[in-house]
């Protein structure tokens, strides 16, 4: 099915450029016309056109007094107008332009421009009416765009360890229920909710920079395998950081920073690699660091094997104001059966 063509209201009391212009655009227009003033404000009333040609000097009222009442009433302000006249002194055109007309032709015209200039501003009404439509699908694009090259990333961690995947799925969840549950109480908006939740997939991407021997390794880790293996927030963050180059101003790379190198500090300042305690480490590392802790109890690692949903959430509430931020402890005891829930949806 075509587009429906535009419509163009002429309104002229010269019958030959009535004649003129309906020839000119009746192809590609729904033309009507109108011979004076009276008529243009009742055909305006009753063909809601796109566009209006307005002649100036006409009998009764004149093209000024027709814009400016047109322009006066809410349901047809945002009608483009265009003056359509003889009259050619700069003061005139003034006149027409400040009355809220968007453009000024001056008789003779040539067809051909009027139809040229017809398009650009239908164009640009079109752009204007729909400019919200527009940028929520240009906001959509990109965030489609962001999530994919966020997956992407986390599937690079994935090929280390296939049970990376379902991790990134679970810790995800995990953070966007909490977040959710943060925003119901005013800490956080929407829109921060979910971009922390788009940014915990990346938490473990430094891990990539980890050996096999240590990352897999089946026993307990010596010091200094220990201290190599808190490395990977550090290359996780300079990663994102080289990203985040040319960007500035992207918050999803801030989340995503921010969730990668600080989602290993605690609540009482004796985690890594910065030691920051309380609010100093951003509330998106503080829900992350209780989402990957709950997720590595409850799942089995090379050097452990997975506890109970029960065990793991009384582990979780011993380490209230230690490990973990208070306030997200409590909320984690009130939902702690949907955690168990999103682990057991998303078992490998």
């Amino acid at each position: 099915m075509s587009d429906p063509k535009g419509k163009i209201l002429i309104v002229d009391d010269a019958i030959i450029n009535l004649d003129i212009l309906v020839e000119t655009l009746g192809i590609d227009f729904d033309v009507s016309v109108a011979t004076d003033g009276a008529g243009a404000l009742k055909a305006t009333a009753k063909v809601k056109p796109d566009l209006i040609l307005l002649d100036i000097m006409m009998p009764g009222m004149n093209g000024y007094e027709v814009c400016r009442r047109l322009k006066d009433d809410q349901l047809t302000s945002d009608i483009p107008i265009i003056f359509l006249t003889s009259l050619s002194d700069a003061d005139d055109e003034s006149m027409g332009l400040s009355l809220g007309a968007v453009d000024y032709i001056v008789k003779p015209f040539n067809p051909a421009l009027v139809k040229a200039r017809i398009n650009n501003h239908l164009a640009l009404k079109y752009y204007r009416d729909n400019l919200n439509m527009i940028i929520d699908d240009k906001v959509r694009a990109l965030q489609v765009m962001q999530d994919s090259t966020i997956k992407g990333m986390a599937i690079v961690a994935e090929y280390r360890d296939p049970a990376t995947g379902f991790h990134i799925q679970r810790t995800r969840e995990y953070v966007q229920f909490l977040a959710n549950r943060l925003t119901e109480k005013g800490v956080m908006t929407q829109a921060t909710a979910d971009l922390l939740a788009q940014a915990a997939p990346l938490h473990d991407i430094g891990k990539v920079g980890i050996s096999d021997t240590i990352l897999f390794k089946p026993g307990t880790l010596t010091n200094k395998e220990f201290a190599e293996m808190k490395n990977h927030v550090r290359y996780g963050a300079e990663a994102i950081r080289r990203i985040e180059e040319g960007h500035e101003g992207n918050y999803l790379l801030t989340a995503a920073q921010e969730v990668v190198e600080f989602h290993h500090e605690k609540w009482d300042g004796t985690g890594y690699l910065k030691g920051l305690a309380r609010n100093e480490i951003p509330i998106g590392a503080r829900i992350m660091m209780l989402a990957d802790v709950y997720d590595a109890l409850v799942t089995a690692r090379p050097y452990k094997v997975a506890f109970t949903h029960e065990k793991a959430v009384n582990i979780i509430a011993a380490s209230s104001g230690t490990y973990f931020d208070p306030e997200l402890v409590g909320i984690f005891l009130l939902h702690h059966r949907q955690f168990d829930r999103i682990a057991r949806r998303n078992s490998n």
